[in-house]
């Protein structure tokens, strides 16, 4: 592999124009093809064998009418709208509303019966359903026309649900944000502005190719809006990361002086591997979230694992081309005081760190792993859930609606429940009916119930269930559960019928509780797949068990704090979230295969130095002085930009883009800093040799991996007069 890399790097520095060409070809054609055949993203769940979609469907195929694809269209006047001038107008919106593309049914807020006016009569809302789950723009605007007399009554209208989130809500531009911090990292570490203007470039370059290919996608299949968010988030990240590594490798071999194609190629031979299997590595763990048997999170992880293979793809590809075209003007335009002449790697600051940690490994281990442990407590207390629009910033509709919806009537109605029952064998359902009233109305936390809606062919039935809480909180999740397993069954057990209970929060529930189920499964498959993967890399056992351990400690501390900050409420005020969420139940399956991914990169970069030097000179402490010395500064550099990246999004006014941004930045800090420059010495200092060791039956078996670039003739090619690495025995 090193072998094929070598001769990559060494055509695209031959050849620079004609790579770079085909990257332009690339970028415009998945640009045009978004643009012609891309899709909108569909952030709609859909959980195969759930009870809550099983009802659901029921209700799509036999009562259309109450459609789970609704949304509410909320009025509100402190002069009442109990007025008959005012109700005329109303009546005249509703008519509307009814007569606008997808809609299927629209509620009337002074229905005898139905009436949705508050007590006060100062707010009313309007239920809006619709037969595609694809509610957008287009709906939107339709809406908006609509409510045009309401609005020049004097009204105010508001919307929630998939007409209060179509447009979206205007965000900071984390993304610029985080390329400006990328770039005084950049330059503070290479002292050069072609230096640091060359991983932006690579990036940028990536982050265009694979966001449109993400639109292709959602052409093809529902993607959801946080994918384009992770996978920008991933793009920025690894893709100055990753050029990063391949940069200084090939400035360290300019310096050595060898000449510019022999210096990318052996870059692309080394540190380029290092990516290659960093990237593929994430790829995998994040495509790994297949396993959660939910279409909507798949679809995020492959949106996902497709931008970080793009990145890979041109960190070793579209850089070694640019590097080419500089030729030894890498270094030029040098920034004062900046950059200055690397020390050896033994002289280093890190590398002097890492001998004070030699020197003494146990307590520098045994401090680190206490300090992981106890940021990770909290994360035994998570509870996974969706926050609700209380969240959202007070300037958007949907947070308006919320609140007027939630002072007027209460925090449950801005998340009902459909209790569906479909009365198969049971030979009455008014009696059915009337049973599941009685049980629904007597339950603890329930604050309504509504008048049974029945079909015209009486095959199915709706009772639509008011909570006393709001849906984010533990209590409705309580009350979901409390209703299938306990009040319903004792409800019909003397009949045949079929209940389910369905609606926006027994979704996410049932969501919640399928993550919960297939976490151990994943979490099985990505660290066996390190395991494996490390162990050939590395002709070693402890080595990856080493790793696998360390990761998952800093993971659980990084969901212990993010547990701490938005769960518990410490110091979330800091970072604008308001009140107390749970944890969103996709978070932590997706930031365990980010994490656990992305540690690899650093993880090999260090390691993969660290036995390079073991095999030169044999002397195990004095190796990992030398190879936490010559990539500190790298890592350190490169971590900084990840944690940049990361933190740019804490500035969004989404809940759930915050807790990724807090949880993904802070886990990267740990890597950096407790594992990488802690642990993994103080670690690698107390096995010694043994940390090399692999069982000779085992050696025989695994294929010969050069990460190191030994391969005699990559060695004599780049450079005639070195000698070669010694392989190992």
């Amino acid at each position: 592999m090193s072998s094929f890399l070598n001769r990559i790097g060494r055509f695209a520095a031959r050849r620079p124009w004609r790579v770079i060409a085909a990257w332009a070809v690339l970028a415009v054609a998945t640009v045009m093809l978004n643009s012609s055949f891309g899709g909108q993203t569909d952030d709609s769940f859909r959980l195969p064998g759930a009870e809550s979609q099983r009802g659901a469907e029921a209700m799509e195929e036999r009562f259309p009418q109450q459609s789970l694809f609704t949304s509410n269209v909320i009025l509100h006047s402190e002069d009442g709208l109990t007025r008959q001038r005012v109700r005329a107008t109303v009546a005249r919106a509703v008519e509307r509303l009814a007569t606008q593309p997808h809609v299927v049914a629209v509620t009337d807020p002074y229905e005898p019966g139905r009436s949705t006016l508050s007590p006060d009569g100062t707010t009313a809302f309007v239920t809006v359903g619709y037969d595609t789950e694809a509610i957008g723009v287009a709906e939107l605007d339709a809406a908006e026309k609509a409510t045009v007399p309401l609005r020049e009554a004097g009204i105010e209208v508001e919307y929630d649900g998939a007409l209060g989130y179509a447009r979206g809500n205007p965000e900071p531009s984390s993304e610029i944000i985080a390329v400006g911090v990328a770039v005084v990292v950049l330059l503070v570490a290479f002292g050069s502005l072609v230096a640091m203007s060359l991983p932006i470039v690579v990036a940028l370059t990536a982050i265009g190719v694979g966001s449109s290919a993400i639109g292709i996608l959602a052409g093809l299949v529902a993607v959801p809006q946080l994918a384009n968010v992770i996978g920008l988030m991933l793009g920025l990240g690894v893709g100055i990361d990753y050029a990063l590594f391949v940069l200084a490798r090939h400035r360290q071999n300019l310096e050595a002086g060898m000449s510019v194609e022999a210096a990318v190629g052996r870059a692309n031979a080394t540190a380029g591997l290092s990516v290659v299997f960093a990237g593929v590595t994430v790829v995998v763990a994040i495509a790994g979230v297949q396993l959660s048997g939910i279409p909507m999170i798949a679809m995020m992880g492959w949106g996902a694992a497709l931008m970080v293979a793009v990145t890979m793809v041109a960190a070793i590809t579209l850089l070694p081309a640019l590097l080419g075209v500089v030729g030894r003007r890498v270094n030029s335009l040098r920034v004062p005081f900046l950059g200055r002449t690397r020390r050896s790697d033994t002289r280093s600051a890190s590398a002097r760190w890492a001998a004070k940690v030699v020197a003494t490994p146990a307590p520098y281990a045994i401090s680190a792993v206490l300090l992981l442990a106890v940021l990770s407590v909290p994360a035994f207390s998570m509870r996974l859930g969706f926050a609700d629009a209380g969240n959202d910033a007070p300037s958007m509709t949907t947070r308006k609606a919320y609140d007027l919806m939630a002072d007027a009537y209460g925090p449950g109605v801005n998340g009902p429940l459909q209790v569906v029952v479909d009365p198969q064998g049971s030979g009455n359902l008014d009696a059915d009916l009337t049973s599941v009233g009685a049980a629904l109305a007597q339950a603890p936390g329930v604050a309504s119930v509504g008048q049974p809606l029945v079909n015209d062919d009486r095959s199915l039935a709706v009772i639509e269930v008011v909570p006393s809480t709001a849906p984010q909180e533990a209590a409705t999740s309580q009350l979901v559960h409390r209703l299938r397993e306990e009040v319903l069954p004792v409800a019909l057990s003397d009949s045949g019928a079929d209940v389910m209970v369905t609606g926006t929060v027994p979704i996410q529930e049932d969501v919640a509780q399928r993550l919960a189920d297939r976490m151990p499964y994943f979490l099985t498959a990505v660290i066996a797949l390190s395991f494996v993967a490390l162990m050939l890399l590395f002709r070693s056992v402890l080595i990856p068990l080493k790793a696998a351990v360390l990761n998952l400690l800093s993971v659980g501390a990084s969901y212990g704090v993010v547990v701490a900050v938005f769960q518990w409420g410490w110091g979330a005020h800091i970072i604008g979230v308001k009140e107390e969420v749970p944890i969103m139940a996709l978070a932590p399956m997706l930031m365990f295969a980010i994490l656990f991914g992305l540690s690899m990169d650093y993880e090999v970069f260090l390691v993969s130095r660290i036995r390079e030097r073991v095999l030169r000179h044999g002397d195990a402490r004095r190796a990992i002085i030398e190879g936490v010395g010559s990539t500190g500064r790298v890592i350190t550099s490169a971590a900084l930009i990840m944690i940049s990246v990361f933190s740019a999004f804490i500035l969004g006014s989404d809940v759930t883009t915050k807790l990724f941004g807090v949880g993904l930045a802070l886990a990267v800090l740990l890597d950096v800093t407790v594992v990488r420059m802690v642990l993994v010495p103080a670690v690698l200092s107390l096995l010694g040799h043994r940390a090399w060791a692999l069982p000779r039956w085992l050696d025989a078996r695994l294929p010969a991996i050069d990460i190191e670039g030994t391969d005699p003739a990559i060695a004599r090619k780049d450079d005639p007069a070195a000698e070669p690495v010694p392989s190992p025995v």
